[in-house]
């Protein structure tokens, strides 16, 4: 029988986030991405069609922004950027 301060040291230890991260990703994400849709949708109905093409560039590079922090290729894009600047 193990002692109860050892058995919580090892769950201690052995915490990740994974499945928070899975969750957000599989449930969160999607349903921003749908509110956004609904909210460009909303706004264009309404006639505005200039205010929408606005904000959908704005959303565009939220939204690749989202990508590459969600898929942690960062540090590539990163790199890939720079040898465009540099060459």
């Amino acid at each position: 029988m193990h002692a109860p301060g050892a058995t919580a040291l090892w769950y201690a230890q052995n915490l990740t986030t994974n499945g928070l991260q899975g969750w957000i990703q599989d449930n969160v994400v999607p349903l921003i991405l749908l509110t956004i849709a609904v909210i460009l949708l909303w706004i264009g109905g309404r006639g505005d069609n200039a205010g929408v093409a606005r904000r959908s560039v704005g959303l565009l590079v939220g939204l690749i922004a989202l990508g590459i922090a969600v898929s942690g290729n960062g540090p590539r894009v990163g790199a890939f950027l720079a040898n465009l600047i540099v060459g």
